[in-house]
């Protein structure tokens, strides 16, 4: 499934050093295989879909910071939602992201940014006991628990998704 990552991307590097200088238990996990979407994740890890906490990026307009919405994978980020919480929001191409947080898409942490992000979590992440993240590679992920996914960013918890559909 998964095993100690040696050796590690810069990008990694990044995550895990700072997951060790804030406590954290777990250190980063390379996956055999990519992990660009969540359901990529969850199929390596043998997790279901909403245990994947998935990084979103969006642009706030007024001043161009970069907009971290942490979200459980089987959700949709409701963008009215988050605009009504930090303000008018603009889309974020391959080169925002990267420049802004430091890394690709399909491998942004929600922790360790290049520059500060306004961070919101997704309140329906806390339907799990434990939750995986990306840890700054598309093939590198890292396992916590949504109150440690509070401690370790610093940021609030709201309701930021579409309301679930039944299937």
């Amino acid at each position: 499934m998964s095993e100690p990552l040696k050796p590690m991307s810069a990008g990694v590097q990044r995550v895990a050093a700072a997951l060790q200088a804030l406590g954290h238990a777990h250190a980063p996990l390379l996956l055999s295989d990519a992990a660009r979407t969540a359901q990529q994740a969850a199929d390596a890890l043998g997790i279901v879909v909403g245990q994947i906490a998935k990084s979103i990026i969006f642009r706030r307009i007024t001043d161009d910071a970069a907009v971290l919405v942490v979200t459980a994978g089987d959700r949709r980020v409701d963008e009215a939602k988050v605009a009504a919480l930090v303000g008018p929001l603009g889309r974020a191409d391959a080169a925002f992201v990267k420049a802004k947080t430091g890394y690709s898409i399909g491998g942004v942490p929600p922790i360790a940014h290049a520059s500060a992000s306004v961070t919101l979590i997704d309140q329906t992440l806390f339907r799990f006991e434990e939750i995986w993240a990306a840890a700054g590679h598309p093939h590198a992920v890292f396992k916590l628990r949504p109150q440690d996914l509070v401690r370790l960013s610093g940021a609030p918890v709201a309701d930021v998704v579409q309301a679930a559909t039944l299937e």
